[in-house]
């Protein structure tokens, strides 16, 4: 409505006005402030605080309703006296003047405090004759989800204004409210993902992921449980296809540092300049190609583990530029004249001699001792046959996993496996049973599909096809062909979930893969049993 500016504004207008100003300036700056911060309570402190010094509003207040309670709580209050924090103070919905707005989704105005008997001023901070304006926080067009409230400083007729204000500020805090919750749940969210991922992490490079059930296996878990606790350099000893890897991961993901990064690098796999950018980084025009600055693996190592796989395939110069930052924690990036220092724990593997190297003068003695402070050496395969079957059905369920299907593995495929050398260790045993589920048609590995891959089981000390799960090499347990069937625990030859071709097997297995023995265990003629291997296609052992 447009005034005639010729007919003279009354006080009421007058005030009217210069009130509406007032507000709209305020309400800019409450707008401001609420795009400042995340920091919901902070971020309501301050937006009370203008209403208090530019909106001419006293003792705001913000009560939110916590979802797990189903109460009212003060979240924020500006009282100039006073700073925070304040006594904690709820309502329940419906109780009070603050519990009664929550309840009925409404404003509430009073013109005079003292006059309203459901006034409950626990605050202990409201004038009795002046007025208090209370409305509702809605996110969107649902129920409140809290109150806004102040008192304004006069007694005055303009408290339609005053109540419009306080709604407009009320929206502006409970799009606030939900942005905020909305960041709130998703750093939730993510904090949850985090925690389940080092979970899961540790459970994968925990000691139960390791499998060994033999006594140098045990040694292993036991240096590995107690190295892992302290910051000890360790050099991890054994043939290639070992585990080193591995082990490396269980040392970081059961020490102190298991938060901070566990960065790995396989020291053969580059030249030494190469390498020496990978380790310790390198300046931007450091080289031809180098576009930009580039953190090496010591730098993204900071405050966690360095683990160095291959370590003994360094030349001797680039041993004397490793040697400094292993005793010093010092380095400069290739093309850098600044000399950075970082805190980070060594883990190195190798399957060299190292003595041997030091004696011949190819590997530094200083390097040698700064890296074999904490030996532990990963035992063959060939030297912990008992692990073999628990491995076999540990890499077959991985497999399964990958190939997307069900698979299993027979007894006799397991015996079968516990007499082949592994010059290749358990890297060779898990291609071997990556073929083997290839081969598979129904997903059944047996005894078949084993000698399918071309896996020879005649070079490990001619130990005899009559070797049983359970028996080691070296144990006494295997004396020969001549006394096989009296090694170990036999299969049962009755077991309804041998197939015939298993059951035959097991009974050439137990017999030293004599045959009329054979036969009597079957309960068959030497006709009959010889008719079985050549109709099941059974390789006969000869010895």
């Amino acid at each position: 409505m447009n005034r005639d500016p010729l007919v003279p504004v009354t006080a009421t207008e007058a005030a009217r006005l210069d009130l509406l100003e007032t507000q709209l300036a305020a309400l800019y700056e409450v707008s401001t402030v609420l795009s400042r911060s995340l920091d919901l309570r902070q971020t309501l402190r301050e937006v009370l605080r203008v209403l208090h010094e530019r909106g001419r509003l006293c003792y705001g207040l913000v009560s939110l309703l916590d979802e797990e309670s189903g109460e009212l709580l003060i979240s924020a209050l500006y009282n100039k006296e006073d700073a925070d924090p304040f006594e904690p103070v709820s309502y329940r919905p419906g109780e009070g003047v603050i519990g009664r707005i929550l309840e009925k989704n409404q404003p509430w105005i009073l013109p005079r405090v003292g006059d309203e008997p459901r006034f409950l001023d626990r605050l202990n901070l409201y004038q009795s004759d002046l007025p208090f304006i209370g409305v509702p926080i809605r996110i969107g067009e649902g129920a409140a989800v809290g109150v806004f409230a102040a008192q304004p400083p006069v007694a005055d007729g303009l408290l339609e204004e005053r109540a419009r204000f306080l709604e407009m500020v009320a929206n502006l805090i409970g799009q606030a409210i939900r942005l905020a919750r909305g960041v709130e749940a998703e750093q939730a969210a993510l904090r949850e993902e985090r925690d389940k991922l080092r979970r899961e992490v540790k459970g994968v490079h925990g000691f139960d992921s390791i499998i060994g059930r033999t006594q140098p296996m045990r040694l292993v878990f036991d240096q590995v449980r107690q190295v892992a606790k302290w910051t000890t350099t360790v050099l991890i000893r054994g043939e290639s296809g070992t585990g080193k890897e591995l082990i490396a991961s269980a040392i970081h993901y059961n020490s102190p540092r298991a938060r901070a990064p566990f960065i790995k690098l396989n020291c053969a796999a580059l030249p030494d300049n190469l390498l020496e950018s990978e380790l310790f980084g390198h300046e931007k025009g450091a080289f031809t190609g180098a576009v930009a600055m580039r953190k090496g693996r010591f730098e993204q190592a900071d405050g966690g583990t360095l683990f160095l796989d291959e370590i003994g395939e360094i030349s001797p110069a680039f041993q004397a530029k490793l040697l400094r930052v292993l005793q010093e924690g010092e380095f400069e990036r290739v093309g850098g004249g600044r000399t950075l220092k970082v805190d980070v724990r060594i883990i190195a593997a190798t399957n060299r001699d190292l003595e041997a190297e030091v004696r011949a003068s190819e590997f530094r003695e200083d390097l040698y001792y700064r890296l074999n402070v904490m030996p532990i050496r990963m035992p063959a395969l060939r030297e912990r046959i008992e692990d073999i079957p628990d491995l076999a059905r540990f890499l077959v369920t991985k497999v399964a996993r990958m190939q997307g299907r069900e698979l299993s593995i027979t007894d006799s495929a397991l015996r079968i496996l516990m007499r082949h050398d592994w010059p290749g260790n358990v890297r060779e045993l898990e291609n071997c049973m990556e073929r083997a589920a290839v081969m598979s048609a129904d997903g059944t590995i047996d005894r078949g599909v084993i000698e399918l891959t071309g896996l020879d089981v005649s070079t490990w000390d001619g130990r005899p096809a009559g070797a049983t799960l359970g028996t080691a090499p070296g144990s006494g347990a295997d004396p020969g062909p001549e006394s096989s069937a009296d090694s170990g625990p036999k299969v049962d030859l009755d077991d309804p979930d041998l197939d015939e071709r298993e059951r035959v097997i097991a009974a050439l297995e137990e017999a030293g893969w004599v045959q009329a023995k054979a036969a009597r265990l079957l309960n068959m003629t030497p006709r009959q049993i010889a008719y079985r291997i050549q109709t099941l296609n059974i390789k006969v052992r000869q010895f």
